[in-house]
């Protein structure tokens, strides 16, 4: 395999170091085209038995999105009211959680358990690979939204079955994730939750063992 030249390597590095979970957006709409060209690049991603499995859908319509802003909300004070630690529960409650109310793209992403795709190469054995394999299209579609000066917001305080219900999805799909798709309001190459002191990156080599 013919390996990049260092100047490709030390811009994907760069790539990777400013990739942000972003909850702060602005509103201006994304080009069609653009939008399109992200989705069709996240499926580039590999999959177990070449399956495919990942299924984004575009939530355009206003009401459904004001639907998972409030659930979202809803879920976010459901969780801070279970924070006993003080000074946790008012860090956690001057978080900005989502950006559902900003960002011009929301997507929800589920897997499809039920494909045909694949012949069952993989999955057979380890089911979750089809679920893992989803996970590997969004970071694709994360970096090349990065690459464009967009931003991505994972949204996780949320119920996966009310998503699914109310997005009327197949019932052999699987809930993924919910993400906003943007202009961020600005940029960083560190984490805001290291920023705002909630949680710093660990030590990247302690994360490393050997058998």
């Amino acid at each position: 395999m013919q390996a990049f030249d260092p100047d490709f390597c030390a811009t994907l590095t760069e790539l990777l170091t400013w990739r942000r979970d972003v909850r702060h957006f602005r509103t201006d709409p994304l080009d069609e085209a653009v939008v399109l060209e992200l989705l069709t690049l996240a499926q580039l991603a590999p999959s177990v038995g070449n399956s495919q499995p990942w299924r984004f859908v575009r939530v355009r319509t206003p009401p459904l999105r004001a639907t998972l802003a409030d659930h979202v909300d809803a879920e976010r004070e459901r969780a801070t009211s279970q924070i006993t630690d003080a000074t946790r529960h008012d860090a956690y409650r001057a978080l900005k959680l989502h950006g559902l109310g900003e960002a011009p793209e929301i997507i929800a992403v589920f897997c499809d358990d039920a494909t045909s795709a694949g012949a069952g190469l993989g999955a057979a054995t380890m089911p979750q690979t089809r679920l893992h394999s989803v996970v590997l299209a969004i970071h694709t579609l994360w970096l090349a939204a990065r690459a464009r000066g967009l931003a991505l917001g994972w949204v996780s305080i949320l119920d996966p079955a009310f998503v699914a219900r109310t997005l009327a999805v197949p019932d052999d799909w699987t809930f993924a994730a919910l993400l906003c798709l943007g202009y961020p309001e600005a940029v960083a190459d560190t984490p805001e939750l290291d920023r705002l002191g909630w949680q710093a990156r660990l030590n990247p080599l302690a994360q490393i063992s050997e058998r």
